[in-house]
């Protein structure tokens, strides 16, 4: 675990220095304007399918649950606008010598679409790492129970409209049960127990 302590002692160092203040992009109602909630969840999907397709070797994973809020003033009132959250759940095995080699290629694919770092968790069994888009939508990915890597973007507030279902579709088929199942699926790279090859992972 060394070298992924390591990472993340670099990691939260880097994002030290780099986080600087950043413009407000809702209104004085708490709407961004232009889009209305079907539209952000849309480009909240698009999203998350270029970070997965940032990955290489590719992660096998199915959708999580999807679910919206409506946003309220200080006084609880519906302003007429809501927030969509969208999650994904990694159904590849990623062993522990190679999750943060998995979230050092999530890092900087985030950060070479110009999203800003916001938060690391530097945790040696549950570590995450927080992002935002230039219009907010905040992303995460995160390790859970047995090692089993999520994604999830929540939306700002938008214009409130009726939410559909992600229309991307998952590249494995989805589990009986509850939610989440745990990873089934063995990769040759992702899966490995083995000293990590040099240069041998990268942005797609």
């Amino acid at each position: 675990m060394t070298s992924l302590r390591i990472f993340f002692a670099l990691f939260v160092l880097a994002v030290a220095a780099g986080c600087g203040a950043r413009a407000d992009t809702h209104d004085p109602e708490g709407k961004t304007p232009d889009m209305n909630m079907r539209q952000a969840a849309g480009k909240a999907d698009a999203i998350m399918q270029q970070t997965l397709m940032g990955i290489s070797p590719e992660l096998r994973w199915n959708h999580g649950p999807s679910n919206h809020r409506i946003c309220t003033d200080s006084k609880n009132d519906s302003l007429g606008a809501g927030s969509v959250k969208r999650r994904i759940a990694v159904m590849t095995i990623v062993s522990k010598e190679r999750r943060g080699s998995l979230l050092g290629v999530v890092e900087r694919d985030w950060t070479t679409r110009g999203y800003r770092i916001t938060s690391v968790r530097a945790s040696s069994e549950v570590p995450a790492i927080y992002a935002s888009t230039p219009e907010d939508f905040r992303m995460r990915v995160a390790v859970g129970g047995e090692g089993q890597f999520f994604f999830s973007i929540t939306t700002p507030c938008f214009t409130e409209s009726a939410v559909p279902d992600p229309a991307t579709q998952p590249n494995t088929p989805q589990r009986a049960g509850e939610y989440p199942s745990r990873p089934d699926v063995y990769d040759e790279f992702w899966s490995s127990m083995g000293a990590l090859p040099t240069s041998s992972v990268g942005i797609s």
